[in-house]
């Protein structure tokens, strides 16, 4: 189906219920649901002849620290066929478990793992859920808006140990006298080009 205002409709009317909102922005469909849907449109969006959205591009979260239901969970499907996509949304709050998509697409395994880590949100019967990117022993979801942005620990090579080592991360603000010879404030000329200006006006 190569209509997008015919895709949205068909979607609509097949679906029902299962979904909450739908428009059309920047020439692809956005769907809303609720996550105890997503294996059912899921399923439907792959196996529809007349949709055929059979690639799984990625799989995101957005993450509202002030709000009840904190993520948004993001899919990115496409259709080769009828090149096509559609974004499909969900919200979730902080622990609740949702579904992994492994059985439907085997390339959720590692975009679902990244989630994992950079998140927390957890899939239920991932075949291997655990962390992708980060180090063996990392604290925290960095990609959480409440993350520290230093994080909470360094990981350094220590010349002494001749080994690598995880330290807590220390910071110690070391303040600047700007004076006019500084050069984070220019040069002397500079100073005196300003205060030569400043008596003219």
């Amino acid at each position: 189906m190569n209509n997008l205002i015919d895709l949205e409709k068909k979607i609509n009317s097949e679906l029902g219920t299962k979904i909450n909102k739908s428009l059309i922005k920047h020439n692809q469909i956005y769907v809303e649901i609720d996550n105890e849907d997503l294996i059912d449109v899921t399923l439907f969006l792959k196996t529809n002849k007349d949709l055929k959205f059979r690639q799984l591009i990625d799989i995101t979260v957005v993450d509202y620290p002030e709000e009840t239901q904190r993520f948004r969970v993001v899919y990115l499907f496409l259709s080769h066929e009828f090149n096509q996509r559609i974004i499909l949304t969900y919200r979730i709050n902080e622990n609740e478990v949702i579904s992994s998509l492994t059985s439907i697409f085997p390339s959720a395994n590692w975009m679902e793992r990244e989630v994992f880590d950079m998140y927390g949100v957890n899939f239920k019967d991932h075949p291997d859920l655990r962390r992708i990117l980060t180090d063996y022993g990392f604290e925290g979801h960095p990609l959480r808006k409440d993350f520290p942005l230093t994080g909470h620990t360094e990981v350094r090579y220590n010349e002494d140990q001749k080994k690598v080592i995880s330290e807590p991360v220390k910071l110690e603000q070391n303040y600047r006298n700007f004076d006019y010879e500084s050069p984070w404030e220019g040069t002397k000329y500079i100073k005196e080009l300003k205060e030569n200006n400043d008596k003219k006006n």
